[in-house]
C-alpha cells in the first residue's frame, strides 16, 4: 500500500466516525463553489486558462518534455509536414539508411499515424515548440469535458468534474508529458456526449454540428476506438428520432441530422484525400500501410502473424519478428494475461486508487438509468480495446468524459449516504476530494526530492541535437547498435525536411556499404554516434561500417 493509500483509509475512517468536522469551512467552501458552477460561461472561459497556468507554473519541476518513444518522433515528423504546408513527404533516394519505426518510407515519406495529433504538435511548433500544442489540447479537452459534464449534470457537480479532470490530467500524467496524444480524441468524446444530452432536450443546429466536429476529431485520432464510442450515441439517437411524432419529427429532424451529416460527409471526403496523398489510395489507411509492410503480428488478437516479411535491419528484425513472437502470442491463456494486464493498466491510469473508492456505490450507479448510455459505450470501447494485441491508456481516451461521468454520479450517490442522523457520505465526498488535492503538492514534493538521475538516452539525444546545433555546418551522423540494442530506444529520426536540415540522422546497417550515403551527403560532416554507450559521444566517423554474417 502506498502512503497516500494509508492516508486515504485514514481520512476514511475520520470520515465515518467523526463526519460532521470540519463542517464549516467544508459548507463555506462548497457554497462559494456552487456559485462560481453557477456561472457556466465563466466556467468554461476560466477552466482553459487555470489548465495552463497550473501546468506552466510546475515547468520549474516538470520541464517541457523530451522526445523519448518512437510514436512521438513519428507525430513530431507529421507536424513538422504539416507546419512545411503538405500532408507527405516524397521518399528520399537513402531511405534505406533513414528507415525507422513507425514511418513510411514509401510511396511517400509519411507518419503513419492519423493526422489529428500531428496536426496540434503543428500548430504548437508554429508558435515555438510542439510542447505548446500538447499544452492547448490539454486545455481544450479539459473544456470540452467541462461542458459535456454541464450538458449532464447540476452546474456545482460539474465543477467538481472539471476539478478531477484537471488535477488528474493537466499538471502531472503522460498525456501532458508527451507526444504522444490522447487529449484529442477525449475532446472529440466529450464534444458527442455533451451535445448529444443537449439535442435530446433542445434540438440545435450548433449542437448537432459540435457533435459532428466530436466525432470528425475521434475519426482523425483514435478512429477504431471512436467508432465503438459513437456507434451506441448514434443508435440513441436514431432511437429518439424514431419515437417522436411525425408533426414534430418535421421540425426536429433537420436541426438534429443536417449539420451533423455535413460535417461528417466533409471528414470522410478529407480523410480520403489523406490518404491518397500519403498511401496512394483513398480507402488504404497510412496505418494499415504500415502494418502490412513491417509488422508481423496483426492487429487484432485473431489475427496470425505474417512470417513473410523481412527486414533490412536488425533492430526491426529485433522488433517485429523476435520481439513480436514474445511478446504477443496467440492463445486464450495469453489473451487473459494481457487483458487483465490492460485492465490493471487503464483501471491505475484513470482513476487510481482515490477516483476507485467512490465506485463503491456501483449497485446504485449500475441502477440509475441515466448513466446506461455510459455503461454500454463504456462496454463496446473496452470489448474493442481487448481485442488489439497491445495497449496504452491513451487508446481508451474517447472514454475519458464517460469515465468522469460515472465518478460524478457515484460521488452523488455516495453523498447521500447516512448513517442513521449521521451525514457520512458527505463527509467521504470531502475526503475523496481532499485526497486529489492533496496530490498535487505530494507529486510536487516527491519529484523535487528526487536525487539528479543519470543521463538516459534520449537526454543524451537532445544534448547531441543542441552541441550540433551549435556547431557551423551540416551533419550527417551515423547511429552503431550493438546487437543487444533495445529497439525502442531509437536515434534514427529525421524532419520533413531531410535535405535542408542541419543535422540527418542515418543508422549504420551491418553488412551495407555507407559510401552511398556519404556520396550523397559529401558536403556534411560526418560523425559517428556509439548508441549503445552511455553517456553518448559524438566523434568523427573514420571507421568501416561492421560486417556481419546474419541473414
Amino acid at each position: 500500500m502506498h502512503l497516500n493509500e494509508l492516508i486515504l483509509a485514514a481520512m476514511v475512517l475520520l470520515a465515518v466516525f467523526t463526519p460532521r468536522l470540519g463542517d464549516r469551512a467544508f459548507s463555506l467552501v462548497e457554497s462559494l463553489g456552487a456559485a462560481l458552477a453557477r456561472r457556466k460561461r465563466f466556467v468554461l472561459l476560466a477552466v482553459p486558462f487555470v489548465a495552463i497556468s497550473a501546468r506552466l507554473a510546475l515547468l520549474p519541476l516538470f520541464p517541457a518534455p523530451i522526445l523519448e518513444f518512437p510514436d512521438e518522433f513519428s507525430y513530431l515528423l507529421s507536424a513538422d509536414t504539416f507546419a512545411h504546408g503538405r500532408l507527405a513527404n516524397p521518399p528520399h533516394a537513402m531511405w534505406v539508411f533513414f528507415e525507422t519505426f513507425h514511418v513510411l518510407q514509401h510511396p511517400t515519406y509519411a507518419s503513419k499515424f492519423f493526422p489529428a495529433q500531428g496536426s496540434v504538435l503543428a500548430l504548437g511548433q508554429m508558435l515555438g515548440h510542439p510542447w505548446i500544442g500538447v499544452l492547448l489540447s490539454m486545455a481544450a479537452m479539459t473544456t470540452a469535458v467541462t461542458w459535456m459534464l454541464q450538458g449532464w449534470f447540476p452546474a456545482p457537480w460539474a465543477l467538481l468534474g472539471t476539478v478531477l479532470v484537471l488535477v488528474r490530467f493537466d499538471l502531472f500524467n503522460y498525456w501532458i508529458n508527451c507526444y504522444w496524444g490522447g487529449a484529442i480524441a477525449a475532446t472529440g468524446g466529450a464534444l458527442v456526449l455533451g451535445a448529444f444530452r443537449r439535442l435530446l432536450h433542445r434540438p440545435r443546429w450548433r449542437d448537432s454540428f459540435l457533435l459532428g466536429i466530436g466525432a470528425a476529431l475521434l475519426a482523425n485520432s483514435r478512429p477504431y476506438e471512436g467508432f465503438l464510442f459513437c456507434l451506441p450515441v448514434a443508435v440513441a439517437l436514431a432511437i429518439w428520432l424514431f419515437r417522436q411524432e411525425i408533426s414534430v419529427l418535421k421540425t426536429t429532424a433537420p436541426p438534429v441530422l443536417i449539420p451533423a451529416a455535413s460535417v461528417l460527409l466533409l471528414t470522410v471526403l478529407f480523410m480520403g484525400y489523406y490518404n491518397s496523398q500519403v498511401t496512394g489510395s483513398a480507402l488504404l489507411m497510412p496505418e494499415a500501410l504500415y502494418t502490412r509492410q513491417y509488422e508481423q503480428t496483426g492487429l487484432f488478437a485473431w489475427q496470425a502473424p505474417d512470417l513473410s516479411l523481412t527486414y533490412q535491419n536488425p533492430q526491426f528484425r529485433e522488433l517485429y519478428s523476435t520481439g513480436a513472437s514474445k511478446w504477443y502470442r496467440r492463445s486464450w491463456r495469453d489473451w487473459i494475461h494481457r487483458s487483465w494486464h490492460s485492465c490493471k493498466e487503464w483501471w491505475t491510469f484513470f482513476l487510481g486508487g482515490t477516483l476507485s473508492f467512490p465506485f463503491i456505490t456501483l449497485p446504485w450507479l449500475l441502477r440509475d438509468r441515466r448513466m446506461r448510455l455510459f455503461f454500454v459505450q463504456f462496454f463496446c470501447v473496452v470489448v474493442g480495446i481487448l481485442a488489439i494485441v497491445y495497449f496504452f491508456p491513451h487508446y481508451a481516451a474517447p472514454l475519458t468524459a464517460v469515465v468522469f461521468a460515472l465518478v460524478v454520479q457515484a460521488m452523488r450517490h455516495l453523498r447521500q449516504w447516512k448513517v442513521g442522523d449521521r451525514p457520512v457520505g458527505v463527509a467521504l465526498t470531502r475526503v475523496v476530494m481532499l485526497s486529489v488535492l492533496a496530490n498535487v503538492p505530494y507529486y510536487a514534493w516527491t519529484q523535487a526530492r528526487q536525487p539528479p538521475a543519470a543521463e538516459s538516452w534520449n537526454a543524451g539525444r537532445a544534448r547531441i541535437v543542441r552541441q550540433l546545433d551549435a556547431t557551423p555546418g551540416h551533419h550527417l551522423v551515423i547511429v552503431r547498435y550493438r546487437e543487444d540494442h533495445w529497439p525502442s530506444n531509437e536515434w534514427v529520426y529525421n524532419g520533413a525536411d531531410i535535405e535542408g536540415a542541419k543535422i540527418v540522422w542515418a543508422r549504420e546497417i551491418p553488412g551495407r556499404d555507407l559510401q552511398p550515403l556519404f556520396d550523397y551527403f559529401r558536403d556534411r560532416r560526418v560523425w559517428l554516434l556509439n548508441a549503445d554507450v552511455l553517456p553518448a559521444v559524438l566523434e568523427p566517423y573514420t571507421s568501416p561500417p561492421p560486417r556481419s554474417s546474419n541473414p
